[in-house]
């Protein structure tokens, strides 16, 4: 998850070298984690703090600033994280749907579209769609909330 976004900030070049500053300082600050909230927007913040560091770095040495890079509040910063390590957690489960159940959810839920367009985009009947956005939600809270938590 962490190198997946570090590509998306420092690109895939670099993101193995800032992903290993990210994990050191994880180690080195681990103390300073509050195990009352979750792990992965923390490691998030401190990979985006990295990657920031980094496009700086490389800025300088190109003789060009980086004036839109700067970092945002610990607030926004903080929900950045927390946003991104949900998406992550929702595409895992995700990809463990039937391929049929899967393709109906993003069709409905990424591409905004009707039930009925999903019927006339797959060419299936109405029920068939209807029947596969049910299984698909009910077998994609089992996933994300499983039994034990609830």
């Amino acid at each position: 998850m962490v190198l997946a976004y570090l590509r998306r900030i420092v690109g895939r070049d670099d993101a193995e070298d800032v992903l290993q500053q990210v994990f050191l300082e994880v180690w080195r600050s681990r103390e300073r984690f509050d195990p009352q909230r979750r792990l992965e927007p923390w490691i998030i913040g401190i990979a985006h703090k990295r990657s920031i560091d980094h496009l700086r770095r490389r800025s300088r040495q190109a003789g060009t600033h980086l004036v839109s890079l700067s970092p945002p509040d610990a607030e926004a910063s903080g929900r950045f994280a927390e946003e991104f390590a949900d998406a992550q957690v929702v595409q895992s489960a995700l990809a463990e749907l039937p391929v049929e159940q899967r393709e109906t959810l993003v069709l409905a839920y990424f591409d905004d579209l009707s039930q009925t367009q999903i019927a006339g985009r797959l060419s299936v009947p109405l029920g068939t769609v209807k029947a596969r956005s049910h299984r698909g939600l009910r077998r994609l809270a089992s996933i994300l909330v499983p039994e034990e938590e609830l």
